[in-house]
């Protein structure tokens, strides 16, 4: 059984997050403990409200160390959410200019729809090769509830590493970056703990690789 841990730094959706990778056979720990993060089999980094005051609590707890050293390790991560937006360089909210995390290239900024917050069931355009979608129908639905994202993949030649595979989405005619499998590293910007039969199969997918 894969031990995972969830990083509890105040903000995010622990106690659903919690239950749905136990409904998908993980042994979950939640935990603002340095080491424990560290140590555990596969990370998840949660995350909901505003980029800045995420940020501010990561570093509260050393996340963006915990984050940094298991990457450095290849040891699995995976953002959702606002955990998934704070891995980028930076996010621009109500005026704000806020540092991120900076594992990637690029900027969180407001969506540019006509309905904002995009909030409910949503499609996803998986990239090619993904891991996280193997086996899920492209017709499948995710739940999604947001008002920012990343709408412009700004990392370009990796060399001799193996590209990032990128998702989409759409919301309004504006499109967003919807999931990226980078390495060790995971994110989705739609809520798996909240997607039922479809996170469930996502959630499955990514204990496959840690």
């Amino acid at each position: 059984m894969k031990r995972i841990a969830i990083l509890d730094y105040g903000s995010g959706n622990i106690a659903s997050a919690a239950r749905a990778l136990q409904r998908v056979g993980a042994d979950v720990t939640v935990t603002a403990e340095f080491d424990a993060a560290l140590d555990a089999d596969g990370l998840v980094v949660p995350g909901v409200g505003a980029f800045a005051a995420c940020m501010t609590q990561i570093r509260a707890v050393r996340g963006d160390r915990i984050i940094g050293r298991r990457l450095a390790g290849g040891r699995p991560v995976l953002g959702i959410c606002v955990g998934m937006q704070v891995l980028f360089e930076h996010g621009d909210e109500h005026g704000q200019h806020t540092a991120g995390v900076g594992e990637w290239p690029g900027t969180v900024e407001r969506l540019q729809a006509e309905t904002v917050p995009h909030m409910g069931w949503n499609v996803v355009e998986p990239g090619e090769g993904s891991r996280l979608f193997a086996g899920i129908d492209s017709a499948t639905r995710f739940y999604f509830v947001h008002s920012y994202a990343v709408r412009t993949w700004e990392m370009g030649d990796t060399g001799p590493l193996t590209p990032p595979i990128v998702s989409w989405a759409e919301h309004g005619g504006d499109r967003f970056v919807a999931a990226v499998e980078n390495g060790p590293l995971s994110a989705t910007q739609f809520h798996p703990e909240k997607s039922g039969a479809a996170g469930a199969a996502l959630l499955t997918n990514w204990l496959a690789t840690v």
